[in-house]
């Protein structure tokens, strides 16, 4: 169980240094207030499973972005509206389970096909 709550504290740190994501981003992105996103990261208590899934998403959307782009420019690209995503924005996929749609335009830009 400890391994478990460890995981969160160090994603809400890897999702702040390596993609330019607040504890507000994460608590909009998540629908809770920054006080949960603050309990989160102290470990005293972990998301919801489908919180968590979205965490877990949106960490690994943020590790294929960071072969691209900065910190900040990750931030951007989450929060940007895309043609490729039909004018949806990453951030709001990922949060609605859709991270699918979003790694598919990834694996675009993998294979420079992106549009």
């Amino acid at each position: 169980m400890a391994t478990q709550l460890a995981a969160v504290p160090r994603f809400i740190d890897e999702l702040n240094s390596e993609g330019g994501l607040t504890g507000t981003d994460l608590a909009n992105i998540a629908d809770v207030s920054k006080a949960t996103v603050s309990r989160w990261k102290s470990g005293t208590v972990k998301p919801q499973p489908s919180t968590q899934l979205v965490l877990s998403d949106l960490h690994y959307v943020v590790g294929r972005l960071r072969e691209y782009y900065t910190a900040d420019e990750i931030r951007t690209w989450l929060y940007a509206r895309h043609p490729q995503l039909a004018g949806a924005r990453a951030i709001d996929l990922i949060n609605q389970n859709r991270s699918e749609d979003v790694l598919r335009v990834l694996d675009r830009l993998d294979a420079d096909v992106y549009l």
